[in-house]
């Protein structure tokens, strides 16, 4: 399984192109909506996302309401066109698609998973036929094997003993394993949630995400996971963190020799030399507009600008070192 930190130093060592071997990558990727109405404005929702991940893993976006995120999974998901940069799924450019590429790309390529259990099985059928149905319409399957198929998908999420129940008949939780089964039911490469514990309390969330991670690792689908729930993003090895429109941070988590899982946050650098400072930092030394810089032998320090007397001081000290 290829990490972001794997195809990097993959293309440092004059290997592939950067990112040529990631599954899922956004590079420069923007988004622009216009507003209806007379007064119509322009709202950039993406603004220069980059992002790499290998085949495989599991990772969850977080990020606070209108970071993004949200956009970027109905891009991800073929719902969505972005409006410039780069965007490649499985190989697939999301930007050249045919109306008709599109459709067969979100019944085979990915599969997707709502926050609201009602928008994922139709009311009037059991699990075993929602399951059934994506196969149906991709069609180039036989009944029987759409049949073991369904078998497999229902005792892989636990559903089997509710295989003849309806959605009305369910629990929340156990609905969102069905649309799990829902998912995977044409074998995407892909598997995209958008807060798919919104909806549930914390036993019935930590079952459906327990799911999504044993199909990770079963059936090797790269499953990208949108939420605010910590317990789902503290159980993944990769967090990526949106804001404005742009991916800021990173939480890498390992495990450690004596068995504690280590995580270690960083900033992300983009492929403009770009990175955002989290919040709480930039807040705590009340840095706006502008900061100073300094290249050290192995960091690079970063400090409020200094303004009035203060730029005084650091002249006077200054004049003092070289002195």
């Amino acid at each position: 399984m290829d990490t972001l930190a794997d195809l990097e130093a993959r293309a440092a060592r004059g290997g592939p192109a950067f990112g040529a071997d990631a599954h899922i990558l956004c590079d420069n990727l923007v988004r622009i909506y216009k507003t209806e109405g007379s007064a119509a404005v322009e709202v950039v929702a993406l603004q220069g996302l980059d992002l790499l991940i290998g085949r495989g893993e599991l990772v969850a976006i977080v990020g606070a309401s209108g970071s993004g995120k949200s956009t970027l999974l109905n891009i991800l998901s073929g719902l969505d066109v972005p409006t410039a940069g780069l965007a490649r799924v499985a190989g697939i450019d999301l930007l050249s698609m045919t109306p008709r590429d599109r459709l067969r790309y979100r019944r085979s390529v990915v599969g997707f998973v709502w926050q609201e259990t009602a928008r994922n099985l139709l009311p009037y059928l059991t699990a075993r036929e929602n399951v059934m149905l994506p196969m149906r319409l991709a069609g180039g399957t036989s009944r029987r094997a759409r049949s073991s198929r369904t078998d497999e998908l229902l005792e892989l999420t636990g559903m089997a003993d509710r295989a003849d129940r309806r959605p009305g008949e369910m629990s929340g939780g156990e609905q969102q394993r069905v649309a799990v089964a829902v998912a995977l039911a044409n074998a995407p490469e892909v598997v995209l949630t958008d807060e798919p514990t919104g909806e549930l309390d914390s036993d019935s969330a930590e079952t459906v995400f327990g799911v999504l991670r044993h199909a990770n690792r079963e059936l090797g689908v790269t499953t990208v996971v949108v939420t605010h729930d910590p317990m789902v993003s503290r159980q993944v090895d990769r967090t990526i963190g949106i804001r404005d429109g742009r991916t800021s941070s990173e939480t890498l988590r390992r495990t450690s020799s004596d068995g504690r899982v280590v995580a270690e946050e960083y900033a992300v650098l983009d492929r403009a030399g770009r990175l955002q400072l989290p919040r709480e930092f930039i807040d705590a030394l009340s840095m706006e507009h502008r900061v100073r810089l300094e290249l050290e032998r192995d960091h690079i320090g970063v400090w409020p600008s200094a303004t009035g007397s203060d730029a005084e001081d650091a002249d006077d000290a200054e004049e003092e070192t070289n002195e």
